[in-house]
């Protein structure tokens, strides 16, 4: 059961296929531009989608909203200290606002950042800095099927080939995602993260994690990793945070509120490049464009979300949407992670071809079957054509991820999700493929209009 009662609930909207398919037509097959009143179940993203506890609005309401030196800057300060060790804490609004001001800090044209998997901000504000996201999962990655816990690992030799290769002189920052949401919200394991972090040291490239989801990696460690057994999550997270020269992260996932994250430093000439723009373009340093309610929130979310009770019910909440999703036929990405579960479309649909984006196909017919809004990962995000919509690159796989927003559904509300799995699953040969009509050069499943072709 999940560890909490509910204090304060909303209404869910309930609306119509005939209303579903006006929607749709709309906003040109972009379910990102649907009004969040035409969705029943919103499992877009997880990302500052999450229920407030009692004790995070109670911060709130203790709020310091005094432009410099404030008091909840210096509660905010202390926690996110103590949980990473890093020195120098720079609040910002956002996570993908950490991460144009690392970029713009470390990367000039033509550098380089690996990763185990760049998500699409992180992706993007590379090339916006000018530079080159290279990504390197492990080959277990490669296998969907597999029950291999740790698929969200970089690729060790691969990362020591690069970093001893004719192009190492112009690597900026290795970065590792936790958990890797772009690579189906895989963990990373301890001793994974220990390696590279070591090969970083040896080579002097600078090691940061990108920790949107440190606690649910954490809490994987503690159930697969066998050095870990035993170990609190909390244990786990505070040693990965020591590997790393810096953190950036999304506060708007394990910091289980609406806005907000912050970059941790370790050296402190690069500390004050980055302060320096964040002055400019966010805020002064002690707020970095929040409000103080905001920065008490955060610390409070950050002492909450390590508490394993609350991490196993986000376990067996995916645990048992992916049950539904089998039940239903369909495939999924194995084993199953904490934030989502990430359906295999491609498989599902294999009548739609990569560059008709059969991961998109399947995210409208959720939405018109059942009022579900999801995110697809596949060509749509990855893939590139050409003037004539056919295919130059396509994604790996074409999957669709069904995010789990933090204390917001209940069971039942994920067995209406299987329910409507189950009805389009049974009709799945009638999913039509969808071609481009608008497209923009960067971040495109944002902006892009659709429409579908006939079957």
């Amino acid at each position: 059961m999940e560890p909490y009662r509910i204090k304060a609930v909303e209404p869910l909207p309930m609306t119509t296929r005939a209303q579903r398919e006006t929607a749709l037509q709309r906003v040109h097959y972009n379910l990102f531009a649907l009004r969040a009143d035409e969705i029943t179940i919103d499992l877009l993203t997880d990302s500052g989608t999450g229920a407030l506890s009692a004790a995070q609005w109670a911060a709130g309401m203790a709020g310091d909203e005094s432009y410099a030196g404030s008091r909840s800057f210096y509660r905010f300060q202390e926690v996110v200290r103590e949980l990473t060790s890093c020195p120098h804490i720079l609040p910002v609004h956002q996570g993908r606002a950490a991460e144009r001001i690392l970029f713009s800090a470390l990367l000039g044209p033509g550098g380089i950042t690996l990763s185990n998997t760049h998500f699409d901000t992180t992706r993007a504000n590379v090339a916006l800095s000018g530079g080159q996201a290279v990504d390197l999962p492990c080959r277990e990655a490669q296998d969907l099927d597999s029950e291999e816990p740790f698929k969200g690992n970089i690729d060790l030799q691969r990362l020591k080939d690069a970093l001893c290769g004719p192009d190492a002189s112009r690597i900026a920052v290795v970065i590792m995602t936790l958990t890797n949401n772009g690579g189906g919200g895989q963990p990373v394991s301890m001793d994974n993260l220990a390696r590279a972090a070591a090969l970083c040291r040896e080579h002097e490239i600078p090691f940061f994690l990108d920790a949107a989801r440190f606690a649910e990696n954490a809490w994987l460690v503690t159930q697969h990793e066998p050095a870990y057994q035993g170990v609190s999550p909390r244990e786990v997270a505070e040693e990965a945070f020591r590997l790393a020269d810096g953190c950036l992260m999304s506060a708007k996932k394990d910091g289980i509120v609406h806005i907000g994250g912050f970059l941790g430093l370790r050296d402190p000439a690069l500390a004050e490049r980055c302060r320096l723009l964040l002055v400019a373009t966010e805020g002064f340093p002690t707020y970095g464009g929040l409000a103080g309610r905001d920065l008490d929130m955060i610390a409070q979310g950050l002492t909450e979300v390590t508490d394993p009770h609350y991490l196993r019910s986000r376990a067996e909440a995916a645990r048992h949407l992916a049950f539904l999703a089998r039940n239903a036929g369909i495939s999924i990405l194995e084993p199953p992670g904490l934030h989502a579960i990430y359906l295999n479309a491609g498989r599902l649909l294999p009548h739609i071809a990569p560059h008709r984006f059969p991961g998109h196909a399947l995210a409208c017919q959720l939405y018109l079957e059942g009022g579900i809004r999801s995110v697809e990962l596949g060509s749509l995000y990855l893939g590139k054509e050409d003037e004539n919509g056919d295919p130059i690159t396509t994604a790996p796989f074409e999957l669709l991820r069904l995010a789990l927003p933090r204390r917001t559904y209940t069971l039942s509300h994920l067995n209406h999700v299987g329910e409507i799995l189950a009805r389009t699953a049974r009709n799945r040969a009638k999913i039509p493929g969808y071609r481009l009509v608008q497209s923009s050069p960067v971040l495109r499943h944002f902006h892009s209009e659709l429409e579908p072709l006939p079957l």
